[in-house]
């Protein structure tokens, strides 16, 4: 849970950026890798942790600017990083211009659940980190170098005078 704004301000920003870097690599040519048939493409993947953004945050009273959840996934890849960059923006300008830290403890109904906004903020942080993990895997699948999040990517390593992991 996100006791404080600050705390909040500065783990969104570094998230934030590390989705970007994902979103980066993506291609139009890529965005309709999935696992298997019955499985979300990477498109709709990234598309979804967009939606997610103004769908829980706007639950607990905020107005979070991002595309609603019957919106299309949008086939280019450009498309999809213009959304999230917007929604992202849009979700920081509403906590830090909305609320204070008290706010965090403040409870909503958040499916079927009570959670206090530090919950929903702590939750949807988590759930983008989360399906992050998953994109990694459709781009080795579709042949895209996955950037390194949390230390160097296999790829990498040989930037900081390492050598890949033995698989």
């Amino acid at each position: 849970m996100f006791m404080t704004i600050e705390h909040f301000k500065k783990n969104w920003q570094m998230e934030s950026d590390n989705t970007r870097k994902i979103f980066a690599a993506l291609t139009d040519q890529t965005l309709n890798q999935s696992v298997a048939d019955d499985h979300r493409t990477l498109g709709r993947m990234a598309w979804h942790i967009i939606q997610c953004l103004p769908e829980m945050a706007n639950a607990t009273g905020l107005k979070v600017e991002g595309p609603g959840e019957k919106a299309p996934v949008p086939t280019s890849a450009d498309e999809i990083k213009t959304a999230y960059d917007k929604a992202a923006k849009s979700l920081m300008d509403q906590v830090t211009g909305n609320w204070k830290d008290e706010t965090l403890f403040e409870e909503d109904n958040m499916y079927g659940e009570t959670w206090a906004r530090g919950v929903t903020l702590y939750i949807l942080v988590k759930h983008e980190i989360h399906h992050r993990g998953q994109m990694t895997v459709l781009m080795r699948q579709a042949g895209l170098k996955c950037p390194g999040i949390y230390g160097p990517a296999k790829e990498e390593w040989v930037n900081y005078g390492g050598q890949p992991p033995e698989v």
